[in-house]
């Protein structure tokens, strides 16, 4: 679930400063990662808060140290510079679909749980680049797609009480489950049209729209239940918005030190981080379904993340060999 931020939006033409390494890239990325649990722990500990509500915190208040961030820069005028204005709201739209259903799933399934079925939107995305972008996906990468969604249905199977026979309706933890199904599936989505936006538009402008987007569209969902907080509620709210604007802005800034297939992995530090959290402080246990199926799914992800970096680093050997 928490792939549900607005993190893999990240411009490939990001102007690279390499200076510290790997190390700092990987550092960087290891506190955004942090940022997110964090935020989804404030998030989830929040209890009775709508998820509509959620999301309108968790995005007004990512904007401050965001926008506060570019103005230090100098470079706030380019966050609002756009071509496309319909395409970031047709990527709002997606977003903040994606992030209510993830957010709802947090209330209704275990941290860890609502995070390893986060994990399946690279999954989907490989199919979606398939099926819409008429992309070319070779073998290996459609076995690794098909084993990690293997792990998925495993996760997801106990949880799905409906096709059991021991239950009538769906409970609770299954609609959560097909919820957070349901928003890696929409977060897949919305990574496509980042896709489109990364050709004509800078990331400052794709970040700041979207959590511009998502502040707005959420307050339509004011009229079906929003809650007043309690200063504890309203504190954890704010502290999610804070922490996710700055894990944005260190997810932004790690893949300017090294390349992605170096950094890409320590994604999957939020599963272990979930897991002692959840069981810390919510005294979730996982499931031996949640920790296999969990498995599988990592283990996909770091083999396609492995593959790339091989067949990046053979053609770089190509060309080398090649240059006169």
């Amino acid at each position: 679930m928490i792939v549900t931020k607005p993190a893999a939006e990240i411009d490939a033409k990001l102007p690279s400063s390499r200076t510290g390494g790997p190390l700092r890239g990987i550092a960087l990325k290891v506190a955004s990662v942090c940022c997110f649990v964090v935020m989804a722990t404030m998030l989830k500990a929040t209890l009775t808060i709508p998820s509509g509500q959620m999301v309108f915190f968790r995005s007004f208040f990512a904007l401050l140290p965001v926008l506060a961030w570019l103005a230090f820069k100098g470079s706030l005028a380019t966050a609002f510079a756009t071509r496309r204005p319909v395409g970031h709201i047709i990527r709002g739209l997606v977003g903040v679909a994606s992030m209510s259903l993830g957010f709802f799933a947090l209330t209704r399934l275990p941290l860890p749980e609502a995070t390893a079925i986060g994990y399946a939107s690279p999954l989907i995305i490989v199919i979606l680049s398939a099926l819409l972008l008429r992309e070319r996906v070779y073998i290996f990468r459609w076995t690794t797609v098909i084993v990690g969604l293997v792990g998925v249905v495993i996760i997801l199977w106990p949880r799905l009480t409906v096709f059991s026979g021991d239950a009538a309706s769906l409970d609770g933890s299954t609609i959560g489950a097909l919820a957070a199904l349901a928003a890696a599936c929409l977060s897949a989505f919305a990574m496509l049209q980042v896709r489109t936006l990364v050709q004509t538009e800078r990331t400052e402008a794709i970040v700041t729209y979207f959590f511009i987007s998502a502040s707005v569209l959420s307050l339509l969902t004011l009229p079906f239940g929003w809650v007043w907080p309690t200063p504890e509620q309203a504190a954890l709210l704010i502290g999610a918005g804070f922490f996710g604007g700055i894990g944005q802005l260190l997810l932004t800034s790690c893949y300017r030190y090294a390349d992605m297939s170096v950094i890409a992995p320590f994604e999957y530090v939020s599963l272990l981080l979930t897991i002692v959290i959840g069981f810390v402080i919510f005294a979730d246990v996982p499931t031996l379904a949640m920790l296999m199926g969990s498995v599988i799914i990592v283990g996909s992800g770091i083999a396609v993340i492995l593959r790339e970096r091989w067949l990046g680093l053979e053609r770089t050997r190509a060309k080398e060999a090649n240059t006169p």
